[in-house]
């Protein structure tokens, strides 16, 4: 039985739910393209982030609690589910106050910090990293290497180092950034699976509606 659970961190899967919160050991600001999201999965949904005039691009998909190898989710925590009110204001950078109240369900829960901190903190995060403008004035779906958007991300943001940004890719289109920061959000390298990038050359690439 230990050599199995050895080889399940090894492998980078999740610990079983309902770990103690607080104990992680960095972040990993994950943001999502949302064009991507909402070709897959949003539109079928009818979510309000993919409403034509919605304008949504790097959206805010979540900050996430990680460990060196593997992550906890849903973990036991004696702080107060968020306010509707309180997920709602979250929908500015993370689409909608739904996709709020499941991070803080799944992910939050484990910082240790109370709802309010918490969206505090992930937004500090994510207005501290710079969406490179460029992908904003896209006009027509484009096919490229994953490697172009870590670039972009790696020159607005020289503070960044290569092995701390990740970009993931779904369905043959780019997905994600995902920059690891410290719990003082200050950047530091990926660990396991969190460092595997998207090998595509020909990642489809759509522009904000």
């Amino acid at each position: 039985m230990r050599a199995f659970l050895v080889w399940l961190v090894s492998a980078g899967f999740a610990f079983g739910d309902g770990e103690r919160a607080g104990d992680f050991d960095y972040y990993v600001l994950a943001l999502s393209w949302s064009p991507t999201w909402c070709a897959l999965e949003g539109d079928k949904r009818g979510s309000p982030q993919c409403a034509d005039d919605a304008d949504f691009g790097w959206v805010l998909h979540g900050l996430w609690p990680q460990y060196e190898q593997g992550w906890p989710s849903f973990c036991n925590t004696s702080e107060r589910n968020p306010s509707r009110r309180e997920t709602g204001d979250m929908a500015d950078i993370m689409g909608s106050g739904g996709s709020a109240w499941h991070q803080w369900n799944k992910h939050g829960r484990c910082s240790g910090l109370s709802s309010r901190a918490f969206y505090a903190l992930a937004r500090q995060a994510y207005e501290q990293v710079v969406r490179p403008d460029v992908f904003r004035r896209l006009e027509r779906a484009v096919e490229l290497p994953a490697s172009v958007i870590e670039a972009a991300f790696l020159e607005d943001n020289p503070e960044l180092q290569a092995d701390g940004v990740t970009v993931t890719c779904k369905a043959g289109r780019i997905q994600e950034v995902r920059v690891c920061l410290t719990r003082d959000l200050e950047p530091r390298a990926c660990s396991g699976s969190v460092a595997r990038d998207c090998t595509m050359q020909d990642a489809l690439f759509s522009p904000i509606r």
